[in-house]
């Protein structure tokens, strides 16, 4: 079944992001990860949590998805070691399992017996693995843009690299690790990345956020550590995951997957893992890349709200 959109709320977002209504530092395994929550979490419709990507990413992508907060509390998180949490730096912490098992402390520490939960890109990595345990206490599960397993992963990056400029594609190859990375790996990479990852500058908006409350802002050694240097060969310790057999372990009545048009994760490759969750709903956000929160916020709150509440009333 397809997700579809609904009236646009926004165009590329608003003038200015809302201050939260609540912040804490909540105990996670390894320290304390920092929080932010708009809305009342006890209203009548269960909250949202969203985990950012990276790894090493932070919650500021995820700004435009606070309109929702007019009807349910919107949860923001930074994983440890990323944004304004706790930087320990401790590479013990950078496995799938501490990252899932951070989930629940957060819930814990809101104080949130039931919520929706939304992962994007990485943060869908560990959406994914909180998902297929079942917990009790997930209403419903978003898989945006979702790193399902590095070989698909992979297989997308290479497929998109061959559709971008000769030279471009020769620069990157030249790129691949071992390689060093050079000012000129830097500006093919930079190509790719307004292809298919941001397709759109971020708004005035977002950088004023980014700059006054980002903290420690994006982590390269964890994203390092954990993929590597390349978006097309992953070196560390994500480069054999495979979250695929965890598909047949979701509740797809309450599963979205969703992706933006130009996506890194390619429609057909999710479309394709969607189909093997008997029941989940596909949709793609038209003219998005990756950063479908930034790029088309208007078409990806579109579809997350209706359906959102769709699912409180399942």
């Amino acid at each position: 079944m397809a997700a579809t959109a609904a009236a646009p709320l926004w165009a590329r977002g608003p003038a200015s992001y809302p201050p939260p209504d609540k912040e804490l530092m909540a105990p996670v395994p390894g320290g304390r990860a920092y929080v932010r929550i708009n809305g009342r979490v006890d209203g009548p419709r269960p909250p949202l949590v969203m985990i950012h990507g990276g790894p090493g990413g932070t919650h500021a992508g995820f700004l435009n998805a606070l309109a929702l907060a007019d009807e349910r509390a919107v949860i923001l998180y930074d994983q440890l070691d990323s944004g304004r949490s706790d930087h320990p730096n401790n590479p013990a912490n950078w496995t799938v399992e501490r990252f899932t098992e951070e989930v629940d402390s957060v819930r814990r520490a809101v104080g949130v017996p039931r919520w929706h939960v939304l992962g994007q890109s990485w943060g869908g990595t560990v959406a994914l693995e909180y998902g297929a345990r079942r917990p009790p206490q997930l209403a419903a599960l978003i898989l945006a843009s979702p790193l399902v397993s590095t070989r698909s992963w992979i297989a997308d990056a290479n497929a998109l690299r061959a559709q971008l400029p000769s030279d471009v594609q020769a620069t990157l190859r030249q790129c691949d690790p071992p390689a060093p990375i050079t000012p000129a790996c830097e500006k093919a990479t930079d190509v790719f990345y307004a292809n298919f990852l941001h397709r759109d500058p971020a708004t005035a908006a977002m950088k004023d956020y980014s700059r006054l409350h980002g903290g420690a802002g994006f982590n390269p050694k964890l994203y390092q550590a954990m993929w590597g240097s390349s978006e097309f060969v992953a070196t560390g310790t994500l480069k054999d995951y495979d979250g695929e057999p965890l598909l047949a372990k979701l509740d797809g009545p309450r599963t979205l997957f969703i992706d933006g048009q130009y996506d890194e994760a390619r429609p057909t490759t999710l479309g394709g893992f969607a189909a093997r969750v008997p029941g989940a709903d596909f949709a793609v956000v038209p003219g998005a890349g990756h950063s479908i929160f930034s790029d088309r916020p208007e078409e990806a709150l579109g579809i997350l709200r209706p359906w959102l509440r769709e699912q409180d009333r399942a």
